[in-house]
C-alpha cells in the first residue's frame, strides 16, 4: 500500500491518492511516504508548474528590452494587452528570484554613521552652544525668532537678538559680533548646535572657518546633544511673567532684554554652585565662594549644635563641562 500511494501521489498529487486509498494526509507525510527515491521524484511534476521550456521563455521576455525597467504587474498587464499569457504575476516574480533578479530597483538612501559629539568646556568662552527657537506673535500663525548664544562653562548668554524670521546671514551677523565683543582669538573656541538650516548653512560655515572657530552639530533628531540651549529656553518661557504672546517685535526684544539682564546676573544656577553666570564668567567664582564660606563658618561658630556632622561648606563651582561625557573618562564631579 505504501508504494502505491507513492507511485499514485507522484501522477495525480498527494490529495487524490489519500483520498483514493481513503488514507489521511497527515499520516502520508508522518510516516515518510511523500518522500520519494530519487528515481521517482525525478519524473514527479506538479500539474501546474511550468516546464522548463516554458521558463526559458517567461525569462526571455522579461529580459526584453522594453521590459528592463518595469515590474512584473506591469509586464503581465502589456502581455495581456498583447493577447499573450504565459503565467501569473507571482510566478513572474518566482522566476526572476530564482535567477537573483529581484531586489529594489531604486538605489536606497544610505545615511551616514552620526559621530556623538563629545565636547569638553574647562573654561569661559571655549564651548558655546547656540540654538533659535520661536516666540509666539499677536495673531495665529506668526512668530519672532529668538537667536540665543550661550556658553556652555559659565551658562554665560554671550548673544541674542529678536528678528522677524530665521535667516542665516542673521546668524552669521550674531556670531561675528558676539566674538568680536568676546575678544575670540582663531583656534581657541568651538560652536555647537542642531542641524537647523540656519546651523548648517554656508554662510555660517564660512564665517567659522575665517575666523578660526571650531563647529561641531548635533546628531539628527537627537536634542541631549545640545541640551544647554534646550534647558535655557526651558528656563525662559517657564520665567514668570512670560506672556502667551508677544504684541510686536518691540515687546519681544524688551522682554529678552530684561529677562538676559536677570538671567546673567542675577539667576542662582544650578549647575554652577548657585552662582550667577556673570561670577563663573567673568572670573569671579572663587571670591563669591571664600565670601560665602565666611559667612557660613561664622554661622557655625556661633551655633555649632545647629549643625551635624561637620561645618557647613559652600557649594563648589564647576571644574570641567561636557557635551556627552565619555564613558571611559574618570569619574570627576562635573555639572
Amino acid at each position: 500500500m505504501r508504494v502505491a500511494i507513492g507511485d499514485l501521489a507522484t501522477v495525480v498529487g498527494v490529495r487524490a491518492a489519500c483520498e483514493a486509498f481513503d488514507f489521511p494526509r497527515a499520516s502520508f507525510y508522518r510516516k515518510g511516504l511523500g518522500v520519494l527515491s530519487p528515481a521517482v521524484s525525478a519524473v514527479r511534476h506538479v500539474p501546474r508548474a511550468l516546464v522548463s521550456a516554458e521558463r526559458n521563455a517567461v525569462l526571455a521576455c522579461l529580459h526584453e528590452e522594453r521590459f528592463q525597467n518595469s515590474a512584473p504587474a506591469t509586464i503581465y498587464a502589456t502581455l495581456l494587452d498583447e493577447g499573450r499569457y504565459h503565467c501569473s504575476i507571482r510566478t513572474l516574480y518566482r522566476i526572476l528570484g530564482s535567477q537573483g533578479e529581484v531586489r529594489e530597483r531604486r538605489d536606497q538612501l544610505v545615511h551616514p554613521a552620526y559621530t556623538k559629539p563629545e565636547l569638553l568646556a574647562t573654561g569661559p568662552n571655549q564651548l558655546w552652544s547656540w540654538d533659535i527657537t520661536k516666540l509666539l506673535g499677536p495673531a495665529k500663525w506668526t512668530y519672532f525668532y529668538l537667536y540665543v548664544i550661550l556658553d556652555v562653562f559659565s551658562r554665560y548668554v554671550v548673544g541674542w537678538m529678536v528678528a522677524n524670521g530665521e535667516s542665516s546671514e542673521l546668524a552669521k551677523r550674531l556670531i561675528a559680533d558676539t566674538c568680536t565683543k568676546q575678544k575670540i582669538q582663531p583656534g581657541m573656541l568651538t560652536i555647537h548646535a542642531d542641524r537647523g538650516s540656519s546651523m548648517t548653512s554656508k554662510p555660517v560655515a564660512f564665517l567659522m572657518a575665517d575666523l578660526g572657530i571650531t563647529k561641531t552639530h548635533s546628531r539628527p533628531h537627537v536634542s541631549d546633544d545640545n541640551p544647554y540651549s534646550e534647558s535655557h529656553f526651558r528656563t525662559l518661557k517657564y520665567r514668570p511673567g512670560f506672556p502667551e504672546r508677544f504684541g510686536s517685535l518691540q515687546d519681544a526684544r524688551s522682554f529678552s532684554q530684561d529677562f538676559f539682564a536677570w538671567y546673567n546676573d542675577e539667576h542662582r544656577h544650578s549647575g554652577l554652585g548657585l552662582l550667577s553666570p556673570a561670577v563663573v564668567h567673568h572670573g569671579l567664582a572663587q571670591a563669591a565662594i571664600e565670601q560665602r564660606r565666611a559667612v557660613l563658618d561664622a554661622a557655625y561658630g556661633a551655633h555649632p549644635e545647629r549643625f551635624v556632622r561637620k561645618p557647613p561648606q559652600p557649594l563648589p563651582a564647576p571644574q570641567q563641562v561636557w557635551i556627552n561625557k565619555p564613558q571611559h573618562t574618570p569619574e570627576n564631579k562635573t555639572q
